[in-house]
């Protein structure tokens, strides 16, 4: 079954709430989106209120996929670039999709309806994103036609002994 997206969703109490148990049931099933398992959803709060004031402020726009029931499936934030001479591309934070919708196609189309809404964004060029190495994220986001344009080795410490580089993907919009 397809995810039905929507750019900009009204920010409501079962969208919150809807936000903070996929970010959850992602983290907890190993997802790179900020946390390792497991976590509580109280942990988790804190990163999507700052989501949610970024878009308040208008910094920040939610992509979210729903599935046929209506349920919060795939998320990305799509954050605009606040330097002066790189309000050219934006940032692609957070791009979840639930356990039960992988493997499914459903990241492909997350991002492929994330690009198709940087591009209705006037004068948004590109989309940069980063992802946690060492599960093989770089491979998928390249597949989805993202390039690989930098890496800083050991950025991301997961636990003690455990550091994983930090991949730089950008996607030209072109």
């Amino acid at each position: 079954m397809a995810l039905t997206f929507m750019l900009d969703p009204a920010v409501d109490r079962p969208l919150r709430d809807g936000l903070l148990d996929l970010w959850t049931d992602v983290s907890d099933a190993g997802g790179a989106v900020g946390f390792v398992p497991p976590v509580t959803r109280e942990a988790v709060r804190a990163g999507l209120v700052k989501h949610l004031v970024a878009m308040a402020e208008g910094r920040s726009r939610l992509l979210a996929g729903f599935d046929g029931d209506g349920r919060v499936a795939a998320a990305a934030f799509l954050t605009l670039n606040t330097h002066p001479l790189m309000t050219h591309w934006l940032w692609l934070y957070t791009v979840m999709v639930h356990p039960r919708h992988q493997g499914r196609g459903h990241g492909r189309d997350l991002l492929a309806a994330a690009a198709d809404a940087a591009r209705g964004i006037e004068g948004i060029e590109a989309i940069r994103l980063t992802c946690r190495g060492g599960l093989g994220l770089e491979h998928f986001y390249a597949s989805c036609g993202y390039k690989e344009v930098g890496r800083v080795p050991a950025a991301i410490r997961v636990a003690p002994g455990d550091d994983r580089d930090d991949v730089i993907m950008l996607l030209p919009l072109g």
